[in-house]
């Protein structure tokens, strides 16, 4: 299985169980954004009787029912994942989740990714096998360890450098929006400029040192390149 819920492997499912309704579209989008299959329910009645899931998001504060309750519910069912989102931050309300089955804890507001890196986090604990590692042409990158390797040596990276190149090696040949990016390796909410994605894309093309590996996209965004594995 990858990291994103792309690639080789089945797509990861994820279950959003959040009543208000613009936070709900912001996380499914990212969560979409980012190639995972995901279901919205807006009550604790829904997320009991949604389809299995590999990681549920769970917001405590529910209309029919308390959050709590549907943690203990959704952990005796099955062996889904559950992140706990909510408003609340209080520790006394962070350790009752967590004995009654939450895997992780995050209290809003919170940045995609974030999110993101928290749900491989908990998949990476609970399914030691871990993600996928993503080998294209004469690169590997791998999500576990996050070391990238070009013809057998290793390439250091910057953390957003190493996000990015992730974010495309995920599917390689798939057009990355620039916007998709923005959101996925900085914050769903990034207003700055958007020349910054540039200048790291620009800095991690030359760390790789493979022509055509990293390409743009104009108008749309980035992919990576069909490049021969033999490349230095």
């Amino acid at each position: 299985m990858t990291a994103g819920g792309k690639g080789g492997g089945a797509r990861v499912r994820a279950l959003v169980v959040e009543d208000d309704p613009g936070i709900a579209r912001s996380m499914a989008r990212g969560l979409a954004g980012a190639g995972y299959d995901v279901q919205v329910v807006a009550t604790g009645a829904q997320a009991l009787a949604a389809a299995q899931a590999d990681v549920v998001l769970l917001d405590l504060g529910l209309p029919d029912m308390d959050g709590i309750e549907v943690c203990r519910s959704l952990r005796q069912r099955g062996e889904a994942a559950i992140i706990v989102v909510t408003a609340r931050g209080e520790e006394g309300d962070r350790v009752v989740a967590l004995d009654e089955g939450a895997d992780d804890y995050l209290v809003k507001p919170f940045g995609l990714a974030e999110l993101l890196a928290r749900i491989r986090a908990v998949l990476r604990r609970i399914r030691p096998s871990g993600p996928a590692v993503y080998i294209h042409g004469p690169m590997t990158v791998d999500p576990r360890t996050r070391r990238v390797t070009v013809g057998g040596g290793e390439i250091a990276l910057t953390p957003k450098e190493f996000d990015i190149l992730e974010c495309l090696a995920a599917d390689p040949g798939r057009v990355v929006t620039r916007q998709e990016l923005l959101e996925r390796v900085w914050d769903a909410n990034w207003y700055g400029p958007t020349k910054v994605l540039d200048v790291h894309v620009a800095a991690l093309r030359r760390k790789l040192g493979v022509p055509g590996l990293v390409e743009t996209v104009y108008g749309r965004g980035f992919r990576l390149g069909e490049v021969e594995a033999e490349a230095n």
